[in-house]
């Protein structure tokens, strides 16, 4: 199930020439593939591009109407593999995952597809996940772009940029026989707006075409000695022919030229946010209109030097806004201004941050320092302190920085998610058979690595979990474990991880966290999901497939909120004399995705007059000691403190707030942990029956018998 559901929005898709297009960002690039004429699309999941997979799902009937083929590959690098189909064929394609980490991912393929050239148009569209809100190592595409000669695109975060940069960026493949990237900052995704449609578009060559008429051509193999020549032309050929394609439709921009001696370049993708700072500043009103000139490099490579020249001609200073490093841009703007013999002088990191996200206010901090140096703004005035004699008032002590005064929030698993249990029951192994080296992985569950759990030494990509930890194998008293979700398990897992550890003798534990579908990039389906795909193969278990490569050691347990069972199957996994890989499955749905599907329901059937339990947990104050081992062994959100009702005791007793679902760990926990029997479950009943009502009443009438008994005891003995 995916988190959400484009089925609505997707109608959108048939709009024809002339109607406006309302919409986000990536259902504007799904419109702009159907009117480019493309022959087939493939993708892998990964923020903050997942949703252009949902759409392209929930819009198959639409793609099926214009012969496009649709994959869910089975990983970054099998989408940038697919683009094979346009090396010897006019057939256009377009692939999309996240970057950088599936850039990386996909590295082997772009480089022999960037090698040997493409007949067709090429199109790579990458989520460029950067920033402080990143989840993943901060790099950028832009170095892989250079390194294959991959023309990128970087376009302004509008949706007519956007829709623009999709069918240009075709034909710019087409024009330069070389794939196209095309950048879509997390902004750029979720952006709204409006554009005028066009019409979609069925390719003049069909994938039939192909199929009927298959064409070879020897020299657009990476193979020598034509390898040695694809260097040549893409030096020779492919990067004129770029060049000109780009001069002649104009996909770079200027704005105010000749306005002023001094200018800003700036990357597509960072002009919001850079016109934003200077509207603050007066350099520009609100519609955009900016006082300094500038020039948008919708294509961030190449950089064209004629473009360049033109624009820092009689200017006395350029600031370059190249966000994140290494400076790439700045770099080649200084040898070709150097090269030139130009007198313009360049900034760029000297005035704005070295590394790390162009925020509003980073740019205005360096658009200040630009204008400021060059005489368009004032310096701002020192502030005036208003000093006020201190004769008989004590010094007030110096107030402490933020970090110092509020404890770190860090980020961990929902309300109710199953992987919770399975840590908290590595943490209860751990007190009996101490530390192992955990090998985390890429998902949810690399929240283990942080508080309370402190779990996991290492993790190195999707899926590497097993690989991870391969060297770690030698006799010893204790086991590796490594840990893997099940979309990294098909991703990569399976023979990177599993099967290598089979083929060389491994003798330690993975475990694979089962959630029948992708949890981490939105829930999309996988080969092990439980749901019945009308379009794809679905069931097929992960047990069947770790014995199909050869483990012999195998435990699936069904539900992972049995903490007392999973301690006990990671136990006997640490512990058992038999030797080789184990693999332990572990399944539950994702609880975030299942109150998303699940709550909507309840709502309607409670608005309905219908009779609804939901169960919820508790804590009985006078019975909890405050020992708070269940908020430490399980984290959930929904655990927290409030003060003792014993007057007698000053530590604070746990409390259930309202967030919880029900899920059980922390009464769990405690009773795997034996350490207290102050954890209740209630139901709560919306809509009761009358028989509800009834028992309910019996029920107070005789707790509240059994009350006033206890309290004329106590009454005795008070004084």
């Amino acid at each position: 199930m995916a988190e959400r559901s484009f089925v609505e929005e997707v109608k959108k898709l048939r709009l024809s020439g002339g109607d406006v297009f309302r919409g986000e960002g990536i259902l504007a690039v799904t419109k702009a593939l159907l009117e480019s004429g493309v022959s087939y699309v493939a993708g892998y999941q990964g923020a903050p591009i997942s949703h252009l997979m949902d759409v392209l799902a929930d819009a198959q009937d639409i793609l099926s109407e214009h012969g496009i083929r649709f994959e869910n590959s089975a990983s970054e690098a099998t989408a940038a593999a697919t683009l094979a189909a346009s090396v010897n064929y006019p057939l256009r394609g377009a692939v999309t995952f996240k970057a950088t980490v599936g850039t990386n991912v996909a590295s082997d393929a772009l480089a022999n597809l960037a090698s040997g050239g493409v007949t067709g148009g090429a199109l790579i569209i990458v989520g460029e996940d950067y920033g402080e809100g990143s989840s993943i190592m901060q790099e950028r595409s832009h170095a892989f772009a250079m390194k294959s000669q991959i023309w990128l695109l970087d376009p302004r975060p509008n949706l007519p940029s956007i829709v623009e940069a999709v069918k240009q960026g075709f034909e710019l493949s087409e024009a330069s026989h070389t794939p196209v990237m095309l950048q879509l900052r997390i902004r750029a995704c979720h952006v709204h707006g409006h554009f005028v449609a066009g019409d979609n578009k069925r390719a003049k060559f069909t994938l039939q075409d192909a199929l009927e008429n298959p064409q070879r051509d020897v020299s657009r193999i990476v193979l020598p000695p034509a390898s040695f020549v694809h260097e040549q032309e893409k030096v020779r050929d492919r990067w004129p022919a770029a060049v000109k394609f780009i001069e002649e439709r104009g996909l770079n921009e200027f704005f105010s030229e000749g306005a002023d001696d001094i200018g800003i370049l700036v990357q597509g993708g960072s002009y919001n946010t850079l016109v934003r700072a200077l509207e603050r500043l007066d350099l520009a009103d609100v519609y955009g209109n900016s006082k300094i000139p500038l020039y948008v490099m919708n294509v961030a490579y190449p950089v064209i030097e004629s473009e360049v020249l033109r624009f820092c001609e009689g200017k006395r200073a350029v600031l370059i806004v190249e966000e994140g490093q290494p400076n790439f841009v700045e770099q080649n703007l200084a040898t070709i201004l150097r090269q030139a013999g130009s007198t313009t002088v360049l900034h760029g990191k000297d005035m704005l941050p070295v590394a790390g996200e162009y925020t509003a206010a980073e740019l205005l901090k360096g658009a200040r320092a630009f204008g400021e140096r060059y005489g368009r703004l004032q310096p701002l005035p020192a502030p005036v302190r208003k000093v006020i004699p201190l004769t008989e008032l004590a010094t007030p002590e110096p107030a402490l920085p933020l970090g110092d005064s509020v404890h770190a929030r860090p980020p961990g698993f929902c309300t109710g998610c199953p992987e919770r249990p399975i840590f908290s029951a590595m943490k209860l192994v751990e007190r009996e058979l101490g530390a192992h080296h955990v090998s985390a992985d890429i998902g949810c569950h690399l929240f283990s690595i942080l508080p309370p759990f402190n779990i996991g030494n290492t993790t190195m990509g999707y899926g590497l979990g097993g690989a991870g930890a391969a060297a770690l194998n030698a006799p010893a008293g204790k086991r590796a474990i490594s840990v893997m979700g099940d979309g990294g398990f098909w991703h990569n897992g399976l023979t990177s991880g599993v099967a290598n550890a089979v083929f060389n003798r491994s003798d330690n534990l993975t475990i694979v966290v089962d959630n029948n579908y992708t949890s981490a990039t939105g829930g999309q389906d996988i080969l092990s999901s439980s749901a019945n795909n009308a379009t794809r193969s679905t069931g097929h278990a992960i047990e069947r497939a770790v014995r199909g490569v050869g483990v012999k050691w195998v435990r699936t347990l069904r539900r992972t909120y049995d903490v007392a069972g999973m301690r006990d199957a990671l136990k006997d996994a640490l512990t058992t004399k038999e030797k080789g890989p184990k693999v332990l499955i572990a399944q539950s749905e994702c609880m975030l995705n299942r109150q998303r599907r699940e709550k909507p329901l309840v709502r309607k059937a409670i608005a309905d007059g219908k009779r609804m339990v939901r169960e919820k947990f508790g804590v009985d104050s006078d019975t909890c000691t405050g020992d708070h081992s269940c908020i430490r062994l399980s984290g959930c959100p929904s655990l927290s403190i409030k003060p003792n009702p014993d007057p007698l005791r000053t530590d604070p007793v746990a409390t259930v707030m309202d967030s919880c679902v029900g899920c059980g760990v922390c009464g769990e926990v405690s009773h795997a942990a034996v350490l207290c029997p102050s954890f209740y479950k209630a139901q709560i009943v919306s809509n009761p029956s009358r028989w509800d009502l009834v028992r309910e009443s019996f029920r107070a009438k005789v707790i509240g018998w059994l009350q006033k008994g206890e309290a004329k005891r106590r009454a005795a003995y008070a004084f």
